[in-house]
């Protein structure tokens, strides 16, 4: 164990020191499109087609040359000589092969000749009727400002980048890929995260708690930020203060025992590090056991969020969070995100600075991590629970519920004033990407 307190970018350092990037995994487009979020790049993408491959109209109307269109705008009426809706092979030749106009819709092929489509309601015409017959045999119609044809390779070209390496796998990444002509993505996994509350006081949400026993919030409450944070969570709930059903759960998460979920890429404890008698994690950790490897206890100058340890069991990470359930949330945020952004290849996000918009008190010689609420100017306030007419202590759950950021407070700063300048760290941000 440190004999010192660690500072708060020694231990994040320490956290992210144990974890790597998985490995890249070629996805298809399919798979990815109805995936959860959470997938990163593993190399960069470049497309290997043309966008749009062919000249297309982008608009409904009537394909012409505008040679055929006088020059001052007046009307002209041309006659009707085709008719091209979407998947209709292109054909200039046949379609357009002098004066005239083709019937066209969007995303047809422009015929060779034309260069330009007017819209159909600019037109005698006026509109196209959907199901209905296509049978004027001439159209009036005049130049218009604007040619309306998508021209072919004017959005992506062979080569064009598409993505680098540690870019979110978004629906929009997806989409332009398969019309780059790819079929599938250099990603990383999800990673998998286990998550499991230490606590013969704990029952499940739900369950009658009685005098000392108190639901289970914080195997939820981690789950869900790990989900957030783009993992796939095994979520083993809570384990009674004994050592070996510790060993047992830990067993079961990183698959050496039958039954055993397996192939976790990061285990999170919460609760159960500190010095006292009931600490279990912190019996487990002081044990010899050859299961156990790179032990590192530490007492961080963080406030909440003092007691810390990490840890490898059978060579899995093992991230141990304290139980007060603020402390566990703030811990999730400055060392189990990180983390996981890192296992999926994206750098963690980055503090923001933000303006206070009040003064608060500060105990020195820690980071204060305060859970705020960012202003429409842009400022942040300390947040409060919803509803409520007094501001809670920093142990109250119910604070959170108001909060979109968290702000550090540097350890030599006893008081915030009103427009200091803070490091944030917004919540909000998906899978940990960086701004």
């Amino acid at each position: 164990m440190t004999t010192t307190p660690r500072s708060l970018a020694e231990h994040v350092a320490a956290v992210l020191g144990r974890v790597a990037p998985l490995p890249v995994q070629d996805v298809g487009l399919a798979d990815l499109a109805v995936e959860p979020p959470g997938r990163s790049l593993g190399a960069e993408v470049r497309s290997v087609a043309l966008v749009p491959p062919f000249d297309a109209a982008a608009m409904d109307g009537y394909a012409v040359r505008l040679s055929d269109l006088p020059a001052d705008g007046s009307p002209v009426t041309l006659p009707v000589v085709g008719d091209l809706r979407p998947g209709s092979p292109p054909d200039p030749g046949r379609v357009l092969g002098g004066h005239g106009a083709v019937r066209i819709m969007t995303g047809a092929p422009v015929p060779g000749g034309a260069d330009a489509v007017v819209p159909v309601e600019r037109t005698s015409t006026g509109r196209f009727v959907a199901g209905g017959p296509t049978t004027e045999r001439e159209v009036t119609l005049a130049r218009q400002p604007r040619a309306h044809v998508r021209h072919r390779g004017e959005d992506v070209r062979p080569g064009d980048l598409l993505g680098r390496a540690g870019d979110a796998v978004t629906p929009a990444l997806v989409a332009v890929a398969a019309s780059g002509g790819l079929t599938d993505l250099p990603v990383r996994p999800r990673p998998r995260v286990a998550v499991l509350s230490t606590g013969s006081e704990l029952v499940a949400a739900g369950d009658v708690a009685g005098v000392g026993r108190i639901p289970d919030s914080n195997s939820l409450l981690l789950s869900a930020l790990a989900r957030a944070a783009g993992a796939d969570v095994v979520r083993v709930g809570a384990v009674p203060d004994d050592a070996d059903a510790l060993r047992a759960a830990l067993d079961g998460v990183v698959g050496s025992t039958p039954g055993g979920s397996g192939t976790v890429d990061l285990v999170v404890t919460t609760g159960g590090v500190s010095a006292g008698a009931s600490d279990v994690v912190r019996a487990v950790l002081d044990a010899d056991d050859a299961r156990l490897t790179d032990v590192d206890v530490a007492a961080v100058a963080l406030r909440p969020g003092r007691p810390q340890a990490l840890a490898r069991w059978r060579g899995v990470p093992w991230v141990a969070l304290p139980g007060n359930p603020v402390s566990a949330f703030v811990s999730f945020a400055l060392f189990v995100r990180p983390a996981v952004a890192v296992l999926a290849g994206r750098e963690p996000a980055r503090p923001v600075r933000r303006p206070a918009a009040e003064a608060w008190p500060s105990p020195p010689g820690r980071t204060h991590v305060v859970p705020v609420r960012t202003l429409p100017s842009g400022a942040v306030a300390r947040a409060t629970a919803p509803g409520a007419d007094h501001r809670s202590g920093g142990h109250a759950t119910s604070t959170l519920l108001g909060a979109d950021a968290l702000a550090l407070v540097p350890p030599d700063v006893e008081k915030v004033e009103a427009g200091d300048e803070l490091d944030v760290l917004p919540l909000d941000l998906p899978f940990g990407t960086g701004t």
